[in-house]
């Protein structure tokens, strides 16, 4: 538990996530560590998640239907929202699936990731200007990855984001509000891979990201700015009960537990982020989503 709790109280953080798990892998630790010092915490979830795979091996049913997927990821993500200790709101939208195949195939009609963007955006605008946040995340615009519903993500958060304080946009859609950051997310970077991965092999442990460092995919995926390193790892606990909490999607004996917490809190005890956008003064490095801002800033 932070010595500073209750410190942000009045600070408000909303978090834009394309599925259900994807907040408990990105940012997790930091909006945990953010709640339990009194800031309001908002996870927004974009889809059901209803044409995600299951993942856990472990798993005790056979793969559900869509309908069947969408009512046990909604319980999962209550579970986790309850273990981080934040909210959560659904926006609605039909998860797009993740296409495979050469040629690739179409996406589902009426999918996320087919919605116009104004049509996309508007319900998030709406939620932001009844939340209020003062620091918006999402993904960069690669989406971290190139899911179609995570690329979607990172084009209405950053468009929300824009918009909300508008005036003459999207109206109808609540009373305007400025949010003053925007950050990408940046969990899964080359260089957090390769000194995990290093350590391990110095520690005598067998490393779970040797292949990925090899792969060819890895290698071609850019590796973005930092500006922001938040110390986050009195709340790896919390993070990986919120990734527990995705049983259909997270092994408990896969790769995001294969290293002990003590040696990744030693060579990696923060969560990175990227400042994309300030309308408050920034002195870069920054080691806090929140500073500049005070609780009393009403934009």
């Amino acid at each position: 538990m932070s010595k500073d709790l209750q410190t942000r109280k009045g600070l408000r953080m909303m978090a834009v996530h394309a599925h259900p798990d994807d907040e408990s892998s990105k940012g997790a630790a930091t909006m945990a560590r953010y709640a339990a010092e009194g800031a309001e915490v908002l996870v927004v979830t974009c889809t059901g998640g209803e044409r995600g795979s299951i993942l856990n091996p472990a798993y005790p049913q056979p793969h559900p239907t869509p309908e069947v997927m969408a009512i046990v990821r909604r319980k999962e993500m209550a579970a986790a929202a309850d273990a981080l200790g934040v909210r959560q709101h659904w926006l609605g939208f039909a998860d797009s699936g993740l296409p495979e195949g050469d040629p690739l195939p179409s996406l589902p009609e009426g999918c996320f990731a087919t919605i116009p963007l104004e049509e996309a955006t508007a319900p998030l605008v709406q939620l932001v200007r009844d939340f209020r946040p003062h620091v918006m995340t999402t993904y960069d615009p690669s989406g971290g990855y190139p899911h179609p519903d995570h690329v979607m993500s990172h084009k209405v958060g950053f468009e929300a984001y824009h918009a909300a304080g508008d005036r003459e946009r999207y109206r109808g859609h609540g009373e305007h509000w400025q949010p003053l950051k925007l950050y990408y997310n940046h969990d899964f970077s080359l260089r957090k891979l390769t000194a995990m991965h290093h350590a391990m092999i110095e520690a005598g442990l067998a490393s779970p990201y040797g292949d990925w460092l090899a792969s060819r995919q890895m290698r071609e995926i850019p590796e973005r700015d930092v500006t922001t390193r938040v110390h986050a790892a009195p709340w790896f606990a919390a993070r990986d009960a919120a990734l527990l909490a995705h049983a259909t999607q997270v092994d408990p004996d896969g790769f995001f537990f294969a290293v002990p917490r003590d040696l990744e809190a030693r060579v990696w005890p923060v969560e990175e982020y990227e400042l994309a956008h300030s309308h408050v003064p920034v002195a870069l490095p920054e080691d806090d989503l929140f500073a500049g801002i005070h609780p009393e800033d009403d934009r």
